[in-house]
């Protein structure tokens, strides 16, 4: 996807960029390539840097309600210091990794309502210029796979996903948001809980997988939530018994008998506070209310139940819808940044 415009603060007969990526999804932890390409202006231009900006559509909780905005969370420099000579046509190849922590859009290639994206950022001359914005697939890692294949195979449904901004405290995350799957529960515990919601927390070595419960109220006492937190490895998924291991941090999450701080843990804070290099910057937008896994699990339940959080529909987003939202979404905060 690109802005058909020049870059604007060069003005007319300046260069311009389109950035492609190569096709398919990506994991958390692993390499996005693809090519800039260049064209030169009207005259001859230095380009000082070719920077690539990774943003995410995220939610932030204040004290009058819910808002939601862009968050940069990581910068890669992928080239830059030659000279682009008048008309001259240029590409720059590029292969970056991922944060562990990127959120995955899509399972089983059913769009989970996530929007991610690759925003391109020109130096020339002193002056610099988003002029280029594509939508980021990232696909589950396989142990990520596992857990919510073993939670569908158990009877969780899938009823949304989104990005929160925050820190989940105790854990070693490093974005300064977290995503969350709002899982409905199976039927045994549905007496029990209202809603499972699941976020990993991946890293090199392995991964956290923060479980929170939403728990019925009795007759004589209120509702409340329950958190817990599993590590597990990215090593011998294909060997662990999962149903088994995933129906056990269910039992000990539903089993707990108060708050496990889950309201602490889970800090909001301020989305205008910084958090180091791309990792502070928020757009608002404004208010807005045996041991092997078979059968068809996680990847049914998304297929059947997944809702898009800004196009409201039931069944899986298809490809184009994404993209449009991608486009809707990220033109809006490139009009508000230039407005």
């Amino acid at each position: 996807m690109v802005f058909k415009r020049l870059l604007g603060s060069l003005g007319v007969g300046g260069p311009t960029v389109d950035t492609v990526l190569d096709p398919g999804a990506v994991r958390p932890g692993g390499a996005l390539t693809g090519q800039v390409h260049l064209k030169g202006g009207s005259a001859d231009f230095d380009i000082e840097h070719i920077t690539l900006e990774l943003v995410a559509r995220v939610e932030a909780e204040h004290e009058d309600g819910e808002s939601e905005g862009v968050v940069a969370f990581e910068r890669f420099t992928v080239g830059g210091g030659f000279r682009l000579a008048e008309g001259e046509p240029r590409s720059v190849p590029f292969s970056v990794t991922l944060p562990w922590e990127t959120p995955i859009t899509e399972l089983y290639g059913q769009g989970l309502g996530i929007v991610l994206g690759v925003r391109t950022e020109l130096a020339v001359a002193g002056a610099k210029d988003k002029g280029d914005l594509d939508p980021l697939s990232v696909a589950p890692l396989p142990v990520q796979e596992a857990v919510l294949e073993a939670l569908g195979q158990l009877g969780f449904g899938f009823r949304s996903a989104d990005l929160e901004y925050g820190r989940i405290g105790g854990t070693g995350q490093q974005l300064p948001f977290y995503q969350e799957l709002e899982l409905a529960p199976a039927p045994q515990y549905a007496h029990q809980v209202n809603e499972i919601e699941v976020s990993f927390l991946a890293h090199p070595g392995g991964m956290e997988v923060v479980l929170e419960a939403d728990k019925r109220g009795g007759f004589l006492t209120p509702g409340h939530d329950a958190l817990t937190r599993f590590t597990v490895s990215h090593e011998g998924v294909e060997h662990q018994d999962w149903n088994t291991l995933v129906d056990g941090w269910i039992r000990q999450l539903v089993e707990h008998r108060s708050s496990y701080g889950a309201h602490a843990a889970y800090g909001h804070g301020d989305p205008y506070a910084g958090h180091g290099p791309g990792h502070g910057e928020y757009h608002g937008h404004g208010e807005h209310h045996d041991g092997h896994r078979s059968g068809p699990g996680m990847g049914t339940a998304v297929a059947a139940g997944a809702a898009g959080l800004a196009v409201g529909v039931v069944g899986g987003m298809v490809a184009a819808e994404v993209v449009d939202e991608v486009g809707d979404f990220f033109e809006g905060d490139e009009e508000e940044e230039e407005g």
